[in-house]
């Protein structure tokens, strides 16, 4: 299962184009709202989420994805039960996924020390010692998927459903979706 942790302020394409994605993939994936089970983007679209983080089934989730917006950053930033969520994925070594702003939140914790990871345009400083791809749209580093920003959506997402299902999978959504870019 695929974990989607939005909170308020989180970019909407960033989080649920992946969704769409690996649903069309057939994964599993839950949309987790941090605190409430209607959550609002940096659009004002609101979202119904699937459940909130305190009923996640924390165990069952292999992917854990961070979408950006920068509220969204900043509330997931200041969540205690999220950074724990976080990091206890990492160490039981579950995938974790972020996008635009929210993989400043892995470097914060230490999670991208020495990896290789993209952020949005501009956010590099903030990023510790990850080795930051410029320009990449995607980058895998281990059990570690990080996203350039809004207009990686696609490619990120596709990603997602490579990791989590083979290549096949993933050219068959694309093809299903007629996304003809890389990814």
């Amino acid at each position: 299962m695929v974990a989607i942790l939005l909170a308020a302020g989180f970019e909407e394409s960033e989080a649920l184009v992946p969704a769409d994605l690996l649903r069309r993939a057939g994964v599993k994936v839950k949309l987790v709202g941090l605190d409430s089970l209607q959550v609002t983007g940096s659009h004002g679209i609101t979202v119904t989420a699937d459940c909130v983080l305190s009923q996640l089934d924390q165990d069952a989730a292999e992917l854990v994805f961070l979408p950006g917006g920068l509220k969204g950053v900043a509330n997931i930033q200041n969540s205690p039960a999220a950074l724990a969520l976080i990091e206890t994925s990492c160490t039981r070594g579950a995938y974790l996924a972020a996008i635009c702003a929210a993989p400043t939140i892995l470097a914060r914790v230490g999670i991208l020390d020495r990896r290789n990871a993209v952020c949005y345009p501009g956010m590099e400083e903030e990023m510790g010692s990850a080795v930051v791809q410029v320009g990449s749209p995607v980058v895998v580093d281990g059990h570690i998927i990080t996203g350039q920003a809004a207009g990686s959506s696609f490619p990120f997402g596709l990603k997602l459903v490579e990791v989590l299902k083979g290549r096949q999978a993933a050219e068959e959504v694309a093809h299903a979706v007629h996304y003809h870019g890389t990814f």
